[in-house]
């Protein structure tokens, strides 16, 4: 195993870090066990939401299952919906590029490097709802970590030496075979095993030491992150060495090949109904992490009257989080259709509305994780207007409205939207994305202004970043 610690990007790491890595190594190992000498073997388990891309998740099993014909391995971890959403993307690309996409949740594992990222992912969510319910841990801790904090090189140390620890999980698996990697530790511990061909898709706007996995290609999708990782800008007090042109490329956004491949008519729909004075239809989604729920409500209650008067129909999809649907029946007793846990009637509600109007207040709630992500790929090409914290959701080619960020990585996500021009700026009170959702619903030239802005990021092959991914994964050039 290639120490990834000690010297990073050719930037030697000090000895004070380099011996917290390894005591942070050994806590792990002690308090979960060290499995470095097991032999896990990999199997199949079907996806039946992702049935449509072929896409199957490998899982523990008594015998190794032999990967189909062209394979790529879409590694990552459940950390909210993010990471999970853009997984789907790159396993959808992959299957219209001709390959066999295999499922890789690093965090569904019972072995140390699995228990390793559970125990940090439950600490992130807790942190994240507590930075929305406290002003001064937000303030004093939250932002700076997410900011500035995890923007480190040293903080890259660790998490290196940490992420040995998945080594285990992964030996049972060709190791050329393309892979893809949605979250950072997938990335390492890939490297680490052995892998050969793996492709690091960075998911931020804002450059971190936090996604650093030397070794892998690491993807990036707006000019803004690639100078900051070419130069590792601001990740230490002094220059470093940046990242090598080889192993970093600006690809573009991370979109599902099925959000593409239809998108002029979307645009051309969205436009018909906006001049036609249609409902406009607004999806809100709240995320896996379940935060910001304040001012969702305020959104509701404020979008309420205009469902009313039938100028919006308005789109819920609360993940797989019920308990925040009955948390705002308990405060504002809305009135909705709902779709809980039938996915199959959902699709063919979403189908329908293809050609029909949209009334009302609809909720969606599905406890299966793919079924809970997917429902708002299924209604992005539907509706008109998405509003959504800034963050993987950012990049999607939709409409935008951005309520405030969750952690201060997120701003530069809302900021490459609104500058492109597919989105709005990040409005971070109550009061502030209620107005621009008034002026959105009144001033109607600035949604097709954007819908026209998202036929010309598509035809400049700006959402094509899911593909690009594929591509170097897989080695093809053009």
């Amino acid at each position: 195993m290639v120490d990834k610690t000690s010297v990073i990007f050719g930037n030697p790491i000090d000895k004070k870090t380099i011996k917290a890595a390894n005591k942070s190594k050994k806590k792990f190992k002690k308090k979960y066990g060290d499995d470095s000498n097991k032999e896990y073997k990999l199997g199949l388990e079907p996806i039946p939401s992702l049935d449509f891309m072929g896409c199957q998740n490998l899982v523990f099993k008594d015998i190794v299952a032999p990967l189909g014909e062209k394979p790529l391995i879409v590694g990552n971890i459940r950390m909210g919906f993010g990471h999970y959403r853009i997984s789907i993307a790159m396993a959808s690309c992959a299957k219209a590029l001709g390959f066999t996409p295999y499922w890789l949740n690093l965090a569904g594992f019972d072995a140390t490097g699995g228990k390793m990222i559970q125990e940090q992912n439950k600490l992130y969510s807790m942190a994240s709802r507590l930075s929305q319910k406290s002003h001064l841990f937000n303030h004093f801790f939250w932002e700076p970590l997410n900011s500035e904090g995890f923007k480190k090189l040293t903080y890259n140390a660790k998490d290196q030496k940490n992420a040995e620890l998945l080594v285990p999980i992964l030996k049972s698996l060709p190791k050329d075979t393309p892979y893809i990697a949605t979250h950072v530790w997938p990335s390492q511990g890939a490297i680490h095993a052995g892998f050969t061909h793996v492709v690091n898709a960075i998911p931020d706007n804002w450059p971190m030491a936090l996604h650093l996995s030397e070794g892998a290609i690491h993807a990036v999708q707006t000019p803004f992150a690639y100078l900051g990782y070419k130069m590792l800008n601001g990740f230490a007090d002094k220059p470093l060495k940046g990242i090598p042109e080889a192993e970093l490329k600006m690809v573009g956004r991370f979109i599902d090949h099925e959000l593409l491949v239809n998108l002029e008519e979307d645009n051309k729909k969205r436009i018909e109904r906006i001049n036609n004075d249609k409902p406009i239809r607004i999806l809100l989604t709240v995320g896996g992490a379940g935060a910001g729920f304040d001012m969702f409500l305020a959104m509701v209650k404020h979008l309420l009257p205009y469902v009313k008067q039938n100028k919006v129909a308005l789109f819920i999809n609360f993940g797989d989080h019920q308990d925040v649907y009955l948390k705002m029946q308990k405060a504002i007793n809305v009135e909705a259709n709902t779709y809980f846990n039938k996915y199959n009637e959902f699709k063919e509600f979403v189908k329908n509305l293809r050609n029909n109007d949209a009334k009302g207040v609809y909720a969606i709630c599905n406890n299966d994780i793919f079924e809970a992500v997917y429902a708002t790929n299924l209604l992005m090409p539907e509706c008109d207007i998405l509003v959504t914290k800034p963050s993987e959701l950012a990049y999607y080619p939709i409409p935008k409205v951005f309520m405030r960020h969750i952690g201060g990585h997120e701003v530069y996500g809302a900021v490459n939207s609104s500058e492109l021009g597919d989105g709005t700026f990040e409005c971070p009170t109550e009061k502030t994305v209620n107005q621009m959702l008034d002026r959105l619903l009144s001033d109607k030239e600035i949604l097709i202004h954007m819908c026209n802005r998202i036929d010309e990021l598509k035809k400049s092959g700006y959402y094509n970043g899911a593909y690009e991914c594929v591509k170097l994964a897989a080695g093809i050039k053009e």
